[in-house]
């Protein structure tokens, strides 16, 4: 098939690599946002798949918005039997939806209808959940609601961030989506409409909801810490500056001889241990404002902490 992939950020290339590696499909065009400022000199730079695709001599196309009158022409004018989508990160109005004869086939990071929106392998991690994936889906104008074509799972270690979790389904899927165009040209795939019941949303997380709450229990830190990793990025405020937990904590529920209020400091030589709504935690890496990330011992040492002094205000 002749395909324009559409997307923005570097978890959507590793799924237009395997788009290009096929030899059943061609992709004739490259759908992403404009080219946004990054750095310290805040410089336009193109997003990954931009790149990516500029790499691969093929054409990009970056709308303000995708209902722009010279996009629609130029997408027309190429003509896609189906439009591959993986996190484009803005919404695909009718008339654009209406040009490529399949449609537009969204690979989302789920496994619909749990966790429709922007941030779904956050909110499946905050939420505890033992078991994800990924889906492909017809796009339509409801928020990812549409029929869904294929699914692959994966199980949610007890460690992962939504980082890494989403790095490994960046890949799988990437596999699921080309076998979707496959399925697609072939016509031995049909999208079946999602159940009405399991519907859950996962808006996107802004810096408020990443600030620990340390009178929660330790496993809901935990998971806010793993869920915020590496965005927006869980933070505390000590001594009333900010404090990012660069990574995840340690766990301790054994450790039933240190009786810390929440969000009481204990300091050794060679750790930080913090109390919550239950049992301690450890932690592993901070970043201080204005610093590098670095251990929580090395943090401890230089801003002199002792025990029983307090994150969280």
């Amino acid at each position: 098939m002749r395909l324009v992939f559409a997307g923005t950020p570097e978890v959507a290339v590793p799924a237009l690599e395997a788009l290009l590696a096929s030899d059943r499909h061609e992709v004739a065009a490259v759908v992403t946002r404009p080219d946004a400022p990054a750095g310290r000199g805040r410089k336009l730079v193109a997003s990954p798949v931009a790149q990516r695709a500029q790499d691969a001599g093929i054409e990009v196309l970056k709308p303000a918005r995708p209902r722009d009158e010279a996009f629609l022409a130029r997408l027309r004018e190429i003509a896609p039997d189906c439009c591959p989508v993986v996190a484009y990160g803005a919404l695909l109005p009718r008339v654009a939806l209406d040009v490529p004869r399949h449609g537009w086939v969204n690979l989302h990071f789920s496994l619909l209808p749990a966790w429709r929106g922007a941030a779904p392998v956050q909110h499946a991690v905050l939420a505890g959940d033992e078991v994800t994936g990924a889906s492909t889906f017809q796009i339509e104008e409801g928020l990812d609601s549409g029929p869904v074509y294929g699914v692959i799972t994966e199980t949610i270690k007890a460690d992962d961030t939504s980082g890494a979790l989403l790095q490994r389904l960046a890949q799988s899927g990437a596999g699921l989506l080309a076998a979707t165009m496959d399925g697609i040209e072939d016509g031995t795939l049909v999208a079946r409409p999602q159940p009405e019941e399991g519907v859950t949303l996962a808006p996107k997380l802004s810096v408020a909801d990443a600030q620990v709450d340390w009178s929660a229990p330790a496993l809901r830190v935990d998971r806010v810490v793993r869920g915020c990793t590496p965005a927006p990025g869980a933070w505390t405020l000590h001594r009333g500056e900010r404090l990012k937990l660069a990574a995840p904590v340690r766990l301790l529920p054994d450790r039933a001889d240190l009786d810390l209020a929440p969000g009481e400091l204990a300091v050794t030589k060679n750790a930080v241990y913090v109390g919550t709504g239950s049992h301690p935690v450890q932690l592993t890496d901070v970043q201080p404002q204005g610093k590098k990330r670095m251990p929580a011992p090395d943090w401890a040492r230089g801003t002199r902490l002792t025990s029983g002094d307090h994150l969280g205000t």
